[in-house]
């Protein structure tokens, strides 16, 4: 298993790097490192029912064999400060595209570029919409996997199954705050959910007992001593990632 304090469980047979300088952006309650826009290899600008969707497609890192996967990340709450140049979703790709996989980061409407207001996960999930339907238009060689921290993992869980996709990651997904998972169609696909056990903002133990109730629970890796926003352990969270996805890989990776 990852090392660093993480336990993994469940779905046994499915299978970062920023240093203490980081400088916060207060919102409140919460408190989001502050991230340089991460370099796109292709900038886009996607239609969806609120207009433009700023978004930026990534291809998989030199070296690494190349899988025929596209994933789409989802960043968190756009009225605190979420976009997709948050480093928890810029590492979530970066381990992606490490693994071989095309990812496909955007902003939500209001956030940054793209157009609109932010409208409570509705109107988010619509973006969402647009997003991969452009991305199965484009790459349709492509399977579609979705990743979501936060209340982007919120957003992506409720699209995965209408939207198909073939495989889930969904890290500190906001349980027993504003959006309710009561209703919530699980997916029979490979999911991973990674949880900090110190979060701040999402109760770890309502995240661990909503995972208990779950009929297809996913594999839970469980991160000690880490916060929401994973402050100095982003480098474990890229080793989780990687860790939790690689028996998923069509093509097997390179030894």
């Amino acid at each position: 298993p990852p090392s660093g304090g993480v336990c993994v469980s469940g779905r046994p047979a499915l299978p970062p790097l920023f240093g203490d300088s980081t400088r916060l952006r207060h919102h409140g309650h919460m408190s989001e490192p502050i991230a340089a826009p991460a370099s796109a290899d292709l900038p886009l600008a996607i239609t969806g029912s609120a207009g433009r969707i700023e978004a930026a497609l990534d291809l998989p890192e030199a070296g690494t064999v190349p899988q025929p996967v596209l994933a789409i990340v989802c960043h968190p709450l756009p009225t605190e400060g979420g976009s997709m140049h948050n480093k928890v979703v810029t590492m979530t790709a970066r381990a992606l595209r490490e693994s071989g996989i095309t990812t496909l980061r955007f902003n939500f409407r209001g956030v940054g570029q793209s157009e609109g207001v932010f409208d409570d996960g509705q109107g988010e999930l619509d973006d969402l919409r647009a997003v991969a339907t452009w991305a199965r238009a484009q790459h349709p060689d492509k399977a579609l996997w979705l990743a979501g921290f936060s209340f982007g993992a919120w957003v992506s869980l409720r699209a995965a199954v209408e939207l198909g996709a073939a495989a889930l990651i969904s890290i500190a997904p906001p349980v027993g705050r504003s959006w309710s998972f009561d209703d919530i169609v699980i997916p029979a696909i490979p999911w991973l959910l990674i949880q900090g056990e110190a979060d701040e903002i999402v109760d770890a133990g309502a995240v661990f007992d909503w995972v208990a109730t779950l009929p297809q629970p996913p594999q839970l890796v469980k991160m000690a001593d880490t916060s929401h926003f994973f402050h100095r352990k982003l480098i474990d969270l890229r080793g989780a990632v990687k860790h939790g996805v690689r028996d998923w890989l069509p093509v097997p990776p390179a030894a």
